[in-house]
């Protein structure tokens, strides 16, 4: 049996971007034959996984799942959209989200964790499954909402699947009363903050360097009016209420029914649920938001598949 060296499980790693666990077995399956190894990774779907690493993955699908008094929700990149059609790749993501709700929110934890019905961990199956599928795929994010006693509620829109689409998101309510109900009103608020998008809970949980941000603004804005500071004040100050309205779930005109705000909407539904509800938390995830696109136009695109 050839003997391993460090060095040559540096050559290969560096030649492939597979892991050095990896490289190890490889060249002791392939009695240090460095090219067998190369395709001995290759076959195992990890020298194909480094390669594509480097390739922008800001398409695929989020997953979203609630159980119980808890909820999931992750993201699952893919290289095109067309890959979010792959029915492997749908089970995957479901599986993953599923996998999710006992992660608590940590990705790490998530990645460790064992795929069901399998011997491997998440991070694992996702990699071999780029071997298969082609693209480079990646779990980005996870969050998880749980709540003492109500309903969380998870909604996708765009969906392609059940639990599976373009935007997800998760809402906890506690309340005594009626869960069937309260779990619809759940659905009715998380379809509102898909469409709306709020930045935070209530005025407290905003970001006070947002508020500080756009106060900037808009006084810069009013001075360009020539009007006196007095004014000034109370012109910006009327504008931060309505930024209030437009970025805080509870103020936001409730899509369902814009007469009311959210946090009344929920008020009134107390009596039908039959118990007080408090909205604890809400996550959203929009597929690909925060990563940057590469940028190539058509011409680039034939020369680079004519390159191979």
């Amino acid at each position: 049996m050839a003997d391993i060296t460090a060095s040559m499980v540096k050559e290969l790693r560096e030649t492939t971007g597979a892991g050095m666990m990896d490289c190890k077995s490889a060249l002791t399956e392939t009695g240090g034959d460095m090219e067998q190894a190369v395709d001995w990774l290759r076959t195992k779907g990890l020298a194909k996984a480094a390669k594509k690493s480097g390739r922008v993955a800001a398409e695929g699908l989020v997953g979203a799942v609630a159980s119980g008094l808890s909820g999931a929700l992750v993201e699952v990149n893919s290289e095109t959209d067309f890959v979010a059609r792959n029915e492997q790749f749908q089970k995957t993501v479901t599986a993953v989200a599923e996998t999710a709700l006992a992660a608590g929110g940590d990705i790490d934890k998530l990645l460790a964790a064992p795929f069901p019905g399998s011997s491997k961990s998440v991070q694992e199956y996702v990699t071999e499954l780029v071997g298969s599928i082609g693209e480079n795929l990646t779990v980005r994010r996870t969050a998880v909402i749980t709540v003492s006693d109500g309903a969380v509620a998870a909604y996708t829109h765009a969906a392609v699947a059940p639990g599976l689409g373009k935007i997800g998101v998760l809402v906890g309510l506690e309340s005594t009363g009626d869960k069937a109900k309260l779990a619809e009103l759940g659905k009715q608020i998380a379809m509102h903050i898909a469409a709306t998008n709020p930045l935070s809970l209530s005025k407290d949980d905003l970001d006070p360097t947002v508020v500080e941000r756009e106060r900037n603004v808009l006084i810069a804005e009013a001075r360009e009016s020539g009007r006196p500071d007095n004014i000034i004040e109370k012109m910006v100050e009327g504008r931060i209420r309505k930024f209030y309205e437009e970025v805080v779930l509870l103020s936001q005109a409730f899509v369902i029914n814009p007469d009311l705000t959210v946090e009344k909407a929920v008020a009134e539904a107390e009596g039908d649920i039959g118990a007080p509800i408090k909205v604890v938390g809400f996550v959203r995830f929009g597929l690909g938001e925060g990563i940057e696109k590469e940028e190539s136009d058509f011409a680039a695109e034939v020369a680079a598949a004519a390159r191979g």
